[in-house]
């Protein structure tokens, strides 16, 4: 059996919430549970978002959780020049190109599952004349890509006619999020990954990717997500609060009980297998 390895990876766009706190225990709890590997991981490529001193903040909450990592934490950050590399590589052997479209100019677009518009190919065999590129996109194909998911089960996307040829280069020059955490699982050596299930509709790209990346596909969970009396995912936007870690061990419990686990240990057939469940109050 290989190493298990793990990791958390949040975004320091402010203080840990208790839908970050569920994410964060079931991959901490799995991997340590399998005697692995816990790994964290900085994903602050969106500067503008980033709340100045976040970071820092995430690392002492985790800490003051009793919540130990292992090795130094990755800030993709200081990765730029690696994505870089692979994008110019799947450019090279044909997997990427530009594309000079606007959001406006897909506005007529059908919705994707994730509520993004799919992409109808317009620039797929070359910029039109007298258009500059906007961004980077990777060429899908119409065949499903399907994983068996260990608390969602079987799930299966035909990402060409789901999604589109996906963005790997914003506009705005920054890393896209399906590139830069597949390059990041590729280079840390994930074998397992234990997130929410609101990543779990951008899996079957990331699967896409590894692919063309010749990068071995992790075994995923996806655990139900935290959501709010409204229905929605617990966020800075959504007024989540932060962690009250004058009692961590409050905070953790409440956590496990979210997660259907005991005290300690981890029990994988225990988790709802549900995408949403209500916070506890």
């Amino acid at each position: 059996m290989a190493e298990y390895i793990g990791r958390f990876a949040p975004s320091p766009t402010g203080p840990l919430h208790f839908g970050s706190l569920v994410a964060a225990l079931a991959s901490y709890a799995a991997a340590r549970s399998a005697g692995g590997k816990w790994l964290l991981r900085m994903e602050d490529l969106d500067q503008p978002r980033e709340q100045p001193g976040a970071a820092d903040d995430i690392l002492r909450t985790l800490d003051k959780l009793g919540l130990e990592w292992d090795g130094p934490v990755i800030y993709q950050s200081t990765r730029l020049e690696r994505y870089r590399a692979v994008l110019d590589d799947l450019a090279r052997r044909g997997f990427a190109y530009p594309c000079a479209c606007t959001r406006r100019e897909l506005e007529d677009s059908a919705l994707a599952i994730d509520g993004s518009r799919i992409y109808p190919g317009t620039c797929r065999r070359g910029l039109a004349p007298g258009k500059a590129a906007h961004s980077v996109r990777v060429r899908s194909h119409g065949a499903p890509i399907g994983f068996a998911d260990a608390v969602q089960g079987w799930l299966e996307q035909r990402v060409e006619t789901e999604v589109g040829d996906f963005v790997l280069l914003r506009a705005d020059g920054i890393t896209a999020y399906q590139l830069a955490v597949v390059v990041d699982d590729l280079d840390q050596g994930i074998t397992n990954v234990v997130r929410g299930a609101d990543l779990l509709d951008s899996t079957a790209r990331q699967i896409h990717l590894q692919r063309l990346l010749g990068a071995r596909t992790p075994r995923y969970v996806h655990v139900p997500v935290a959501v709010n009396a409204a229905g929605e995912k617990l966020s800075k936007q959504t007024g989540a609060r932060p962690l009250d870690l004058s009692d961590p061990q409050a905070e953790l419990a409440r956590a496990r009980r979210f997660l259907n686990q005991a005290a300690d240990g981890w029990d994988i057939a225990r988790v709802p297998r549900l995408r949403t469940i209500a916070a506890p109050e």
